[in-house]
Parts: C-alpha cells; sequence; structure tokens
C-alpha cells in the first residue's frame, strides 16, 4: 500500500544510483532517448532523500559505490511502502553477489560488460520491472475486486435469507393458526405436516442469515434448532414425545441441507404419528455421522415398527417426499431391520 502522504508512482521515473559520474550521465542520457525520467546520484544517502521525496518507477542500482555497496542500501530500498523494482547492476564476474542482491530483494541484475550491451541489457531489464511492477498491480486489484464483488453478493444473499426466512416463518405462523382453528382430525394433522415441513426451510434461511458462510450449513446446530421446532409443533398431549440429536458438526451444501431437513421433518413427523400408541411417551432420535466418503443421517423410534411391504397408513405423501429428497442428495435410504422399533438411514456423499 501507498503512504497516505507519498506523491503517486511515476512509472517513467528512474533512479540510477552509481558512484562513477560519467557513467552516471552515459546511463542518464540513453535512458532519457526512450522517454525516461531519470534521476541519477551518487551515495545511498542521496538516494534515500530522493526516495523520500517522490516515487520512482525503478531504481537502477550499482553495488560499488563510494565507501559503501548497493546491499548496504537494498534493504532500506525493500522496506518502503510500495517498494520500487530494484535492478542491480555487477561486474561480470561478480556471480555470487548478483544472487545475494536477487536474495535481498532485487528484482533482475544487469553486468557491466566491455562489449557495449550493458545499456541495451539496462534499458530491457528496466522495462521488464516496470511491466511486472503493472502486471502485479493489475492482478492485485483484479482479485480485490472479486473479493469485493464476492463479499457484496454474499452480503445481498445473507439478506435474501432473512427476507426468506422470515417469510416463511410468518407463513408457519398461518398454517399454525389455521390448524388451531380446526378439530382433530386428518385436516388438522396434515395442516401441522405442513407447517413441520415450512419450518424446516426456514430454519435454513435462519441459520444462513446468521453465520458467515452462506454456501454451507453446520448439521449439528441446524438439526439440533430443527428439532426443537418440530417438537413444539408436532407434540400434542396424545403424542408426547422428545426428539434426541446426536450429530457431528459437518458441513454441507445449502441445496442438501434442505433436501436432509425435508427428510428428517418426514420421518420425525411419521414417527410422533405411528411409532407409539397414543398417550404413550416416546423416544425419537436423530443421528448423523461421517463414516469415510459417505455421511449416514438416520432417524429411528423404539416404537411399533412396520413391515416393509404394509400399505401407507396415510396419504403416502411423506414417503413420496423422503424418496424425491432423497435422490436429490444422490443417497441411499434404507431400513435397518434389525432395530426393534423403526430405523430409516440415508447415505449419502459427504
Amino acid at each position: 500500500m501507498s503512504s497516505p502522504s507519498a506523491p503517486d508512482a511515476a512509472p517513467r521515473a528512474i533512479l540510477y544510483i552509481d558512484d562513477d559520474e560519467g557513467l552516471r550521465r552515459l546511463v542518464a542520457k540513453d535512458l532519457a532517448r526512450v522517454g525516461y525520467e531519470v534521476t541519477a546520484v551518487a551515495t545511498c544517502a542521496e538516494a534515500l532523500d530522493q526516495l523520500g521525496a517522490r516515487r520512482f518507477g525503478a531504481i537502477a542500482l550499482d553495488h560499488y559505490l563510494a565507501g559503501e555497496t548497493g546491499l548496504d542500501i537494498l534493504p532500506a530500498i525493500e522496506a518502503l511502502p510500495d517498494a520500487p523494482p530494484v535492478v542491480y547492476v555487477t561486474g561480470s564476474d561478480e556471480g555470487r553477489i548478483a544472487i545475494a542482491a536477487l536474495k535481498a530483494g532485487a528484482i533482475d541484475y544487469v553486468i557491466k560488460d566491455v562489449g557495449g550491451e550493458f545499456l541495451a541489457l539496462l534499458r530491457a531489464a528496466v522495462a521488464q520491472a516496470i511491466q511486472h511492477v503493472e502486471m502485479r498491480r493489475q492482478k492485485e486489484a483484479a482479485e480485490r475486486a472479486v473479493v469485493e464483488a464476492r463479499d457484496r453478493a454474499e452480503t445481498l444473499l445473507r439478506e435474501v435469507n432473512h427476507r426468506v426466512g422470515n417469510s416463511l416463518q410468518l407463513v408457519s405462523a398461518f398454517v399454525h393458526l389455521q390448524a388451531g382453528a380446526l378439530p382433530d382430525g386428518p385436516a388438522r394433522d396434515m395442516l401441522r405436516e405442513t407447517e413441520a415441513r415450512i419450518v424446516a426451510i426456514a430454519q435454513i434461511h435462519r441459520r444462513l442469515y446468521t453465520t458467515d458462510d452462506v454456501r454451507n450449513v453446520v448439521m449439528d446446530d441446524y438439526l439440533r434448532g430443527l428439532a426443537e421446532e418440530l417438537q413444539s409443533s408436532l407434540s400434542t398431549a396424545e403424542r408426547p414425545h422428545r426428539v434426541i440429536v446426536r450429530a457431528e458438526p459437518v458441513k454441507v451444501a445449502t441445496d442438501c441441507a434442505v433436501s436432509l431437513g425435508v427428510i428428517v421433518t418426514e420421518l420425525v413427523t411419521n414417527a410422533f404419528k405411528y411409532a407409539y400408541a397414543p398417550g404413550v411417551e416416546g423416544e425419537v432420535r436423530i443421528r448423523l455421522a461421517q463414516k469415510g466418503a459417505l455421511l449416514s443421517l438416520a432417524v429411528e423410534d423404539d416404537g411399533v415398527g412396520f413391515a416393509e411391504d404394509a400399505a401407507p397408513t396415510g396419504t403416502g405423501l411423506g414417503k413420496k417426499i423422503v424418496r424425491t429428497m432423497a435422490s436429490a442428495i444422490r443417497s441411499q435410504m434404507e431400513r435397518d431391520p434389525t432395530h426393534p422399533g423403526t430405523r430409516i438411514v440415508v447415505n449419502f456423499p459427504a
């Protein structure tokens, strides 16, 4: 980041540091001929004064200076906010020095040769250094733009989840009031089941609104919240059952969590309705665990059980919903025949 008080960097402004006056003039003239604005100094102190006064697009730094070396000033240059790239200048037999300069932060090095190629090599190195910095800045700007766009999208999505969750909660309240106005019977039961399905989806949206991750749902928290609402919604004097959750804190994608929530709702609702005799308090358990590459969801009770080929007790809608949701998450659903009550297991990819 640039310091607040520093002027903007001038990409064509070059600082050349060399104690050879003749070479300073030669380099300044050569670089100026191709459009660079060159400031040439002889010492590290002069260089630091120039760097404190203005910004440069690149620095060409000679190794041997009067009483010091370029390696003495290189750490101070690298410590500057938004430090300009440094092209290090060495002699033809000083490979070790060039490597030390690169390790200290120089972006490139140029060898002073006797064949007259030094100026051309320096021009190319300076141009590449400026281009490298510009590409890096463009990349950083693009990355910042992506992050800002993602943050805006997640904020918007979180707000959408908030509004959807509130709307679903309102619909659930309307259904609850409507069910309360009906006498006991099939119609009231159907409205209670509808309310439970709405609650399962509303729970997802409320949790997405209150979390930093709008793409995934932490299932143990979600299932506990869903279990509380299901127990509150479905429990009556004839069905005084408890819902218990034993789940690992695994994350699943939002659309998968919606399907799982609906599956759990249907299975818990069926357990409340059919697992135990009227007035008998029972327990419905929800389990979620990871087993290798699969997640295993189980809903079980200790009730009367049912035969695999038995006809649907009600409309059969709940069973159809469960199979549809299970298919949506590419899961395998099966009944555990060894369980004394009813135990339905859904295995799906982690």
